[in-house]
């Protein structure tokens, strides 16, 4: 848990403004998972990427640009002939990183986009025929811009699903802003970044979600609670098995970055919408007389009046689970 402390404390003096999004992010990492920001421009998500992992010593950093003209090979790599050894020589593309951010990734075709789906689910890329492995650990922290819409390709459920998290930054409050205004005067303090742990220690991070209880009361409750969604008039089609996986998954690591070994109810509550709510699809008729902001509280509301929340005997729970 103290990996998990520096890494929150480091992101926090060049990120400002609403840590509890980037404990969001570092508990979707530490489960393992990936994130799509789902922002309007100059929220610092670039900013959060490259001081992820500006964080972690020997971490690998890579950006894609996502445009109409961005080829798969531009993502995964290629084979290219070399004449002095006459053998293919594979040059891998800038998936083969720790943290991959890919910006506006709705500008891409979906043959591109599609070239992230086995990275991002399988921890593999296949380049004719011969299946890489990524480097560990991988995350994948990509943004969509929510208001242009001209000359993107929306993404497909499939790639949607892929992402354990969609959330937004949002403006930070105006105290925050004055102080990053403040800060940029003697330069960017991304240029006084220094890594506060390395990357054995996020994998052993990692494995620790193992440890952290969750009750069988609350993995039900879990369980509901993503079922629900399937009947719900507003809701064309609920979420899938994977949602409950990632609920599960990155309450977890929510609950290791807090500092508990153990999940509690408040945890589940607070990110249902982060994790499951990508993954619906909503009437059309329901979407002309509330946006879909608004439907995901009410759909929130509506699992949670149909699956009471339970409360777990703690003292039954086994020991804190330890972590690094």
């Amino acid at each position: 848990m103290a990996v998990a402390g520096r890494l929150a404390g480091n992101l926090d003096g060049i990120v400002h403004g609403k840590p509890e999004q980037v404990k969001l992010v570092l508990a979707t990492l530490v489960a393992g998972g990936h994130v799509l920001f789902e922002d309007v421009p100059g929220t610092a998500k670039t900013i959060l990427a490259r001081a992820l992992a500006g964080s972690i010593d020997g971490a690998a950093f890579s950006r894609i640009q996502c445009t109409p003209d961005l080829q798969p090979t531009d993502v995964t790599g290629l084979s290219v002939y070399d004449q002095r050894t006459r053998e293919f020589e594979f040059r891998p593309g800038p998936v083969f990183a720790n943290v991959l951010l890919v910006d506006e990734i709705n500008r891409a075709l979906p043959k591109t986009q599609s070239a992230l789906l086995e990275a991002m689910a399988e921890s593999q890329v296949t380049v004719e025929g011969v299946t890489h492995p990524q480097p560990r650990p991988f995350v994948v922290l990509a943004t969509q811009n929510p208001i242009e819409q001209e000359g993107t390709f929306p993404l497909p459920e499939a790639q949607l699903d892929r992402f354990a998290v969609r959330t937004s930054r949002g403006y930070p409050p105006a105290d925050e802003e004055v102080r990053i205004v403040a800060e940029q005067r003697g330069g960017h303090p991304l240029e006084r970044l220094r890594p506060v742990v390395g990357l054995d220690d996020l994998l052993a991070l990692q494995a620790a979600v193992e440890d952290v209880y969750v009750d069988p009361l609350l993995l039900d409750w879990l369980v509901g609670l993503v079922r629900a969604t399937r009947d719900l008039e507003a809701v064309t089609l609920g979420a899938s098995v994977r949602g409950s996986l990632a609920l599960e998954r990155v309450a977890r690591g929510w609950a290791l970055v807090h500092g508990r070994g153990h999940v509690e109810p408040a945890d589940i509550e607070d990110l249902f919408v982060p994790t499951v709510g990508h993954r619906l699809i909503f009437d059309p008729f329901a979407l002309t007389n509330a946006s879909a902001d608004a439907l995901l509280d009410e759909v929130k509301a509506a699992c949670l009046a149909r699956v009471p929340r339970p409360e777990p005997d703690w003292d039954d729970a086994p020991p804190p689970a330890s972590a690094p």
